[in-house]
């Protein structure tokens, strides 16, 4: 049992799985996703002349998309931060 406290213990001392800066990191890279997706590569797919109606439309998927990449980058950081570690134990 007492094994078992020390290694809990160890594992609050340790690099936590999600950060502030890697948030902040997730967050500019999503809005750069975000506006890369929106304004060029669904904007030439709305099938409308409006340019407003393609904005919006585009906005929108882009929106879904970029929820899914936000996820994405969360998952792959968390996951190699625990990587990393498993490697040095």
């Amino acid at each position: 049992v007492i094994n078992i406290l020390k290694v809990m213990s160890e594992e609050n001392e340790e690099k936590p799985l999600i950060s502030k800066r890697g948030i902040f990191v997730d967050l500019i890279l999503s809005t750069a996703f975000f506006l890369f997706m929106a304004l060029v590569v669904l904007r030439p797919h709305v099938p409308s002349e409006d340019p407003t109606a393609v904005l919006i439309v585009s906005g929108m998927a882009s929106l879904c998309m970029t929820g899914i990449f936000w996820l994405a980058t969360n998952m792959f950081r968390v996951t190699l931060v625990d990587f990393q570690r498993s490697k040095k134990n």
